[in-house]
């Protein structure tokens, strides 16, 4: 497959740009500025773009069958993440498939009576409320679209961490999954083998689903 990845020297956007040639796969990598492409590595094809401009998404999509969105803003940015509705249009624009890197906050807490994350201190940090709120707002803007882009939003665990890629994990939809401690986590790793899954076994098709160990 040929995929576009935004983010692509961000946590997430990184492992995927290494993942995805490892599955034999085409990567072009998308940096906002001239001076992160030095950071990418050779397998994948090094490209400046803005995610807030449509046109420019849709031109970095054209001929790729999967684009990937695993932006994250700087703390006190997070309104950044609205960029969501210009990766849906860039994306049904050039008829590729588009898989969103979004947030935990919105899934629900197991037996907590439809209570989420958002609402939940054993799982969001008061620090981390932002950034768990425009995530919200990303897969509300996926919801809502009415471009018809053909879109896959996928939620993290509430612990997302660096560490070893074991190429397992539980898959879920719209409620947190935990083990029997009441841990909800998996390494940044195993996320981009999650999501690199999908693109290639679509089961999520303009749906959310999440993850976890």
């Amino acid at each position: 497959m040929d995929i576009t990845v935004f983010g692509a020297t961000g946590s997430v956007g990184g492992r995927v740009v290494a993942e995805a040639p490892a599955r034999d796969h085409r990567v072009t990598a998308v940096v906002r500025t001239p001076a992160r492409l030095p950071e990418l590595p050779a397998a994948a094809l090094g490209r400046t773009g803005d995610v807030r401009s449509a046109e420019r998404v849709a031109e970095l999509s054209a001929g790729q069958d999967v684009v990937v969105g695993a932006t994250r803003p700087a703390p006190g940015s997070e309104g950044e993440l609205a960029t969501t509705r210009t990766l849906l249009a860039g994306a049904a624009a050039a008829g590729a498939r588009l898989l969103v890197v979004g947030g935990a906050g919105s899934l629900t807490v197991p037996g907590a009576g439809g209570r989420t994350v958002l609402d939940d201190p054993r799982y969001l940090r008061p620090d981390w409320r932002a950034i768990a709120e425009a995530g919200a707002g990303q897969l509300a803007a996926c919801r809502a679209d009415a471009s018809g882009a053909d879109w896959t939003y996928l939620s993290p665990p509430a612990r997302l961490e660096p560490g070893e890629r074991t190429g397992r994990c539980r898959l879920g939809t719209d409620e947190l999954l935990t083990d029997a401690d009441g841990v909800s986590r998996i390494t940044v790793a195993d996320l981009a083998v999650a999501l690199l899954d999908e693109a290639e076994n679509p089961r999520h098709r303009r749906a959310r689903f999440t993850v976890a160990y």
